[in-house]
């Protein structure tokens, strides 16, 4: 078996991230898919290219965790600056958000006046603010100096949020925007829905806040497609694409890794497979025991891959607000994802469109696998729905679509191996049940969305750090 110190399992965000910090040591990084970037990688299909999910760059500025790695590794992304982060559609009316507080506010009371707007907003921004000028951000479990170290960061929490910390999303907006209309409430679920994975009624007012006011900060567009970010930064990794890791089997002194070319043994593995996916890679029975601690999270998403030739201008992201939730969907919006027109790769011969929206994971894969005929049927009727929604939010003709075609979590598993997207929202109900990176088991680590800190760059940044630290001063 061929020796290595560290054995990195997926090249999503956090995988990629932790393995360009320790690209120095013995490092392996393995990737099941062509594509490097999992949930955030760019692919080709019919002679175009498509970002794998509709999604925007976000925590690249100053004072924050995933610009101190970049400047750490010496590495400056190929990407664009977006004036508005993205466009809200409802009804025909529009708010774009913006990184201007006061013309995001005057916008916003055009569509959804409430006397209370200025208050509400200035205190989800004043949050956020807040928190990303913490310095001690940090969660892991499984020895005394990690115990203490989280519980020097709740105190953190504490003194810096006081009770607002322990105040509910739902209550919060019903105490501040009283007899707030359905539509505006929308406004505000859908955006929660994309970043935390849930909606009002299941979040805290801190996690809503993070949640609402991301465009607050720089937004960006990535040249190229996302998973150029990937293939830029991993030049100097030792990477291992197409090769899927098998089998784990623990060892006294570390792991022996079966993949799909080879084996390999590693003191250390750092896997960016899901928490509750991940005891599929192992017999051992102590291992699989832990990882059934924390239940799947059957949510996913259902994707549109569009090519648009059109003289028309566009932004980069809109999200389309409906009356209704989208047929076998879970929520009644949808995000775009539009290729500049000066994009060399996204935009040859057409610009490239992903479109997402929120849907249950068991759902799709479950019909793939008992009624092909009745997947294909009802994956038709939530494409074109949805495609007829977008034509009318963006004036588009049919003409001008010229290739669409859609994925589930079924398409999901075959490509990054996981059929879900975003792990469990954090609240009170579950932030005890949060799963840190670091495991009982002496050098087994977790990294991504479904550990602390969530989801997106920002969040799987966090956690990255945060892994990064416990991996390098071992308790």
């Amino acid at each position: 078996m061929k020796k290595i110190d560290v054995a990195v399992v997926g090249s999503g965000i956090g995988g990629s991230l932790f393995a360009k910090l320790n690209k120095n040591k013995n490092l392996k990084l393995f990737e099941k898919d062509s594509n490097l970037g999992g949930c955030a990688s760019t692919f080709k299909r019919y002679g175009h290219h498509f970002n794998a999910g509709a999604t925007t760059f976000v925590g690249y500025e100053n004072n924050h965790v995933l610009k101190e790695i970049f400047d750490e590794v010496d590495f400056v992304p190929n990407i664009s600056k977006s004036d508005v982060a993205f466009r809200t559609i409802q009804n025909g009316q529009i708010v774009d958000r913006i990184k201007d507080f006061d013309l995001f506010l005057e916008n916003l009371n055009k569509v959804y006046f409430h006397e209370n707007n200025y208050k509400f907003w200035k205190k989800i921004k004043e949050i956020d603010e807040k928190f990303w000028q913490l310095k001690n951000v940090y969660f892991s479990k499984y020895c005394l100096k990690s115990y203490l170290n989280t519980s020097y960061f709740i105190f953190e929490l504490l003194k810096t949020f006081g009770t607002d910390l322990l105040k509910s999303a739902d209550g919060f907006i019903n105490s501040e925007l009283p007899n707030i209309s359905k539509e505006y409430k929308t406004f505000i679920n859908a955006q929660l829905l994309i970043t935390l994975q849930t909606t009002s009624e299941n979040a805290t007012l801190l996690s809503m806040s993070l949640g609402l006011a991301y465009p607050f900060h720089d937004v960006f567009y990535a040249n190229k497609g996302m998973g150029n970010i990937f293939d830029e930064m991993l030049k100097d990794v030792d990477v291992h694409k197409k090769e899927e890791i098998l089998k784990i089997i623990r060892r006294t002194d570390g792991y022996e890794l079966i993949s799909s070319k080879d084996s390999y043994f590693a003191k250390n593995i750092v896997l960016n497979s899901t928490i509750f996916d991940s005891k599929k890679l192992f017999d051992d029975k102590k291992i699989v025991k832990y990882y059934d601690n924390y239940d799947f999270s059957d949510q996913s998403a259902f994707v549109i891959y569009l090519v648009i030739n059109s003289n028309k201008e566009f932004l980069n992201h809109y999200q389309v607000l409906l009356d209704e939730n989208i047929t076998n969907c879970i929520s009644n919006s949808f995000f775009i994802s539009v290729a500049k027109k000066d994009d060399e790769k996204l935009a040859k011969n057409g610009l490239s469109v992903t479109v997402s929206t929120h849907t249950k994971a068991k759902y799709w894969n479950d019909l793939k696998k008992n009624d092909v005929q009745e997947y294909e049927k009802q994956k038709e009727i939530t494409q074109n729905e949805i495609l007829n929604e977008l034509k009318n939010s963006l004036d588009l003709k049919d003409d001008e679509i010229t290739l669409s075609f859609s994925g589930t979590s079924s398409s999901f598993n075959n490509y990054i191996n996981r059929i879900n997207c975003g792990g469990k929202a954090i609240n009170f109900s579950t932030v005890t049940q949060l799963p840190s990176a670091k495991t009982p088991f002496e050098g087994l680590y977790n990294v991504g969305d479904t550990v602390f800190a969530g989801q997106g760059w920002p969040g799987v940044a966090l956690g990255v750090k945060v892994l990064h630290r416990d991996f390098n001063g071992k308790c």
